[in-house]
């Protein structure tokens, strides 16, 4: 059974609770929009999914479709069953937060993806021990010759979508990335609201 899409409004969070075998549709509805992602475990927040255990259980610096995203204890938290995008997602950027902003030149407070993660667990009850480093869905962060990184624009289009498949009870929380000074919401730098759509269970062993 697929359910209405729901949405991440632009610059904002949204947190949502799956079972075991339910499945949530990200959808880059404009085609340059980056989502954070973080997932936490249902029976305890402090167990959460990791990118730095991800990348070692994998081997491979982004998850490809039909990996699993395991946490920090190594252990399954998600499939990453699906993926109509090139494939680009970021496991290396921290969350952006209002340090990296007053680092950009940002006189005043500027909406970021560490505070919507915390206000969005916040809105279902929820109280984030801390933040950890998200799976940053649509981002493009190229990796140079000489190992420096670059800020690039997401290679995703319009109505591309990621299909997170969980393995177990878990919260999963998304932020529609609110930065507008380097490229990476695309060359206009404008960030735009994502949806996203939850799906029925299915057997996951």
């Amino acid at each position: 059974m697929t359910e209405p899409h729901d949405t991440i409004p632009a610059t904002r969070g949204k947190a949502v609770r799956l079972s075991k075998g339910q499945a949530v549709q990200i959808i880059n509805t404009h085609g340059s929009q980056v989502v954070d992602t973080w997932a936490f475990c249902a029976e305890d927040l402090g167990h959460h999914m990791s990118m730095e255990h991800t990348r070692v259980e994998n081997g491979r610096l982004m998850p490809a479709a039909g990996q699993t995203l395991f946490t920090n204890k190594r252990e399954p938290i998600l499939v990453l069953e699906e993926d109509t995008s090139p494939g680009i997602h970021d496991t290396l950027m921290a969350a952006c937060d209002r340090w990296r902003y007053e680092h950009l030149g940002c006189t005043h407070y500027h909406r970021n993806c560490a505070d919507n993660m915390i206000e969005a667990m916040a809105e279902i009850g929820l109280t984030a021990g801390h933040v950890p480093q998200p799976l940053n869905l649509f981002m493009n962060i190229p990796v140079n010759a000489d190992l420096s990184l670059t800020q690039g624009e997401p290679l995703s289009r319009p109505g591309d979508h990621v299909t997170l498949r969980a393995t177990r009870d878990c919260y999963v929380v998304f932020s529609a990335c609110p930065q507008d000074i380097t490229p990476i919401n695309g060359a206009g730098r404008k960030p735009t609201e994502a949806h996203i759509r939850l799906t029925g269970t299915s057997a996951v062993s």
